[in-house]
């Protein structure tokens, strides 16, 4: 389950940022049914690309934590879902948009629920293996423990 919760952690952070870079740099090009929306949706969609990127971003700093903290993931996991609101929110006022855009938000409202199971999974798989190994033994090959290891062979040497 903790592969399983860090390998969608990578991919909702690579695949946002992507998207988010994509919107940033394409503006309405890349929107189904947007392309002569204007100036105004494209600086909005603009904007939002830029956005988004930085939402991929927080997830991949997310998925790089050792272990993955849950809190964090269900804010995200959050965020994901409150977007599939605002798209049935649309749905409500304005009708039916481009079928593209149902798919997006089919994935908008099946992924949250994933993540929510999963979200504490990195951390009880840390705390069953720091039951295994009683004595703490350190894991010299993370960067925040480099530091300390150099300091306590300079202290001894």
């Amino acid at each position: 389950m903790a592969r399983t919760l860090r390998f969608l952690s990578y991919a909702m952070g690579f695949a946002c940022a992507a998207i988010g870079l994509l919107h940033l740099l394409a503006g309405n090009a890349i929107v189904p049914g947007a392309t002569d929306a204007g100036p105004t949706v494209d600086s909005l969609n603009r904007f939002l690309g830029a956005v988004f990127a930085g939402y991929g971003l927080a997830w991949l700093w997310t998925a790089r934590q050792r272990p993955i903290p849950p809190a964090p993931v269900r804010a995200l996991a959050g965020l994901f879902l409150l977007g599939a609101l605002g798209r049935i929110l649309s749905l409500a006022v304005a009708g039916r948009p481009n079928w593209f855009q149902l798919v997006l938000l089919a994935i908008e409202l099946a992924l949250p629920p994933v993540y929510f199971a999963l979200a504490t999974a990195d951390t009880r798989a840390a705390a069953q293996a720091a039951q295994a190994d009683p004595a703490g033994t350190p894991d010299r090959g993370r960067p925040e423990r480099r530091g300390a290891d150099r300091a306590a062979r300079g202290a001894i040497e």
